[in-house]
């Protein structure tokens, strides 16, 4: 009880802030960006943070922060408190007589880009007085975002069922993965096996997410190895690749129907 005091009189706002962008983020760069600071300042407000909570957050590397098993249950209640302030303070700078329902939206980057635009379009000409936030995260952030309330509707992927556990969903639209090469790329033929593809270079989706999954499955057999796997995690990532490297192929997951 006596560590549980302490640890609340120590952690600052800045702390959580820190932790959630680099959840979302999936680097320290981009958080640092997202937040505006310097890439030093935000990896030491993350020291501080695993310092007061006694373990280590995230799984740091070349590419990229992965939350731990304890990153990804503190980041469910992270988002809390700051949902919390959140609303509290919409609720302060309310204007008296003013009644304005708000809808928080997530989505994927993809969905962001693709069917959300037409979608808000429609909605408004329905729903004038409803105000829609939208927040683009990657699958992990969305699944939190919808247990903890910090989010009302999201647009993602479907994960592992005990991810998806306590949640309402319902399928708008499948999506199959597609090999994409830059033009004149030697994979560019009629008819290319799967074990000619393993001796590429390849973009995936990061770990979680369906798309990786299905991609995984057919690596797993043997003799299919590769050990040259480049994490994305932003969209248009995967193609500025295809052009800029020539020997690079990725595996993307594409809306279908």
């Amino acid at each position: 009880m006596q560590k549980n005091g302490l640890f609340s009189q120590r952690i600052r706002l800045r702390h959580l802030h820190t932790f959630v962008a680099v959840a979302q983020q999936g680097t320290l760069g981009r958080a640092a960006e997202t937040l505006n600071l310097s890439q030093p300042a935000l990896s030491k407000t993350l020291n501080e943070l695993e310092q007061l909570t006694g373990t280590r957050l995230f799984e740091r590397g070349r590419l990229g922060a992965q939350l731990t098993l304890v990153g990804e249950q503190f980041l469910t209640h992270a988002v809390k408190v700051l949902d919390a302030l959140n609303t509290a303070g919409q609720a302060l700078n309310r204007k008296e007589g003013l009644n304005s329902d708000i809808v928080r939206i997530g989505a994927l980057p993809t969905a962001a880009l693709g069917i959300l635009p037409s979608v808000i379009g429609q909605f408004h000409q329905q729903q004038k007085d409803i105000t829609l936030q939208v927040a683009t995260m990657n699958n992990t952030m969305l699944l939190a975002g919808l247990k903890s309330g910090e989010i009302d509707i999201g647009i993602g992927r479907m994960s592992d069922p005990e991810l998806m556990s306590g949640l309402n969903y319902e399928l708008l639209f499948l999506e199959s993965l597609k090999l994409v090469v830059r033009p004149g790329h030697p994979l560019l033929q009629e008819t290319v096996t799967l074990s000619r593809v393993m001796e590429w270079p390849v973009v995936v989706s990061p770990k979680g997410t369906l798309p990786r999954q299905k991609r995984r499955n057919p690596a797993a057999k043997p003799g299919l190895q590769n050990s040259h796997w480049l994490h994305r995690d932003a969209v248009g990532f995967p193609v500025a690749s295809a052009h800029r490297r020539l020997r690079l192929r990725m595996v993307c997951p594409f809306r279908r129907g």
